[in-house]
């Protein structure tokens, strides 16, 4: 399984970044897909989540700011994300967990940098 991805980059404060996650290989479809994001000196933390079914859940940083959705024919993850702080700085790392196997895989992860 292979997870990789893309869309972070440099943006002011108060501004917007659209992660993706292309998944790919076999894995089992009745997964939790996942963001994480770990700040400089900081141990990685959930974004936000959401299940095969739609459930969600999301980190205290990200409520009312961030939006995760998925999709399962495209076998991709997306994490919206708005009103961008300095504090929001860090990599951003994909995830795929698999709760029948348990088995749990990760991207490389994605430099998200909010800086003026």
């Amino acid at each position: 399984v292979q997870l990789a991805e893309s869309g972070g980059g440099l943006v002011q404060p108060g501004g917007s970044l659209r992660l993706s996650c292309a998944v790919s290989g076999s894995f089992f479809k009745m997964n939790i897909m996942g963001w994480y994001r770990q700040a400089p000196g900081k141990q990685r933390e959930l974004a936000a989540s959401i299940t095969y079914g739609g459930n969600i859940n999301y980190g205290a940083f990200g409520k009312g700011r961030f939006t995760i959705t998925r999709d399962d024919i495209k076998n991709m993850v997306y994490l919206q994300m708005n009103s961008l702080r300095p504090e929001d700085t860090g990599v951003y790392y994909c995830n795929l967990e698999d709760p029948f196997n348990q088995k749990q895989y990760w991207g490389q992860g994605t430099q998200v940098t909010v800086s003026s």
